[in-house]
């Protein structure tokens, strides 16, 4: 896929399965968001295709594909003093032309609210939220959709860390129910604990991809972050635990 002049993925491949989260990791500049982009269809690859549900996407009318597949941008703006209810009813939207399409609505958007934990502002503007609230706002919309497949682009980038845990649960719980969930992470402890696979990003192509306990190691991550990496498995869990190499002087007691 080209922008411009400039090529930005190449030899690129990847499968959203349903029941399955896969996280989509790498330094900056690799091309996650574009390759997130291309599968949401808001990008046309300039050489490949790509497939929604079997069919190339560029094939479903665009009300028929916004209720297939529902996705979350790295920054969520508004202009108008929407309430943060009306913003996670607007999630409803591609449903509204469906025969009985709008009976679910009240539920989608009261479910949608409790996951993300933004009851307690519901009636407030969206404009007047802090950037973490915005975040949590704006996955409420999309899960409102409850669209089959999700794709969301960096969900954690500015939520404190309880809210980042809530959010890869609440994808987990989405592919526990069938859908596919593709999400873009940078924080690699994240992906490591909630991804079913992951697919590492370099310079617009894949590095590896698979699952993380196979996928994350010393050698690739260093290599591929250009910053030497430990990686090594959880005390308790035995889980991954991933790491940057630090030569930092010990603290000493005063």
């Amino acid at each position: 896929m080209r922008l411009g002049s400039r090529e930005v993925l190449a030899d690129v491949g990847v499968t959203a399965r349903a029941g399955e989260v896969l996280a989509l990791v790498g330094p900056n500049g690799a091309g996650k968001s574009t390759l997130l982009a291309a599968l949401a269809a808001d990008l046309r690859p300039t050489a490949g295709v790509v497939r929604v549900h079997g069919r190339p996407a560029d094939e479903w009318p665009a009300p028929d594909l916004a209720l297939r597949r529902a996705v979350l941008p790295q920054a969520a703006a508004l202009s108008f003093p929407f309430t943060v209810e009306e913003v996670v009813r607007m999630g409803r939207a591609p449903w509204a032309r469906q025969p009985g399409g709008g009976d679910e609505d009240d539920d989608a958007v009261r479910e949608a609210i409790a996951a993300t934990e933004v009851g307690a502002f519901a009636a407030r503007p969206f404009s007047a939220l802090s950037g973490g609230e915005r975040a949590r706002v704006a996955l409420a919309r999309v899960l409102a959709q409850r669209a089959p497949l999700l794709l969301l682009d960096e969900p954690t980038a500015a939520l404190d860390l309880r809210h980042q845990e809530l959010v890869l649960r609440v994808c987990r719980e989405r592919a526990r129910a069938g859908d596919a969930v593709v999400v873009v992470l940078h924080d690699l402890g994240l992906a490591a604990a909630y991804a079913h696979r992951v697919a590492v990003l370099r310079a617009g192509r894949i590095a590896a991809e698979g699952v993380p306990e196979e996928i994350f190691t010393d050698g690739l991550l260093s290599e591929v972050y250009r910053q030497p990496v430990e990686v090594f498995p959880h005390p308790r869990t035995g889980g991954v635990l991933i790491s940057p190499k630090r030569d930092l002087e010990p603290h000493l007691g005063s």
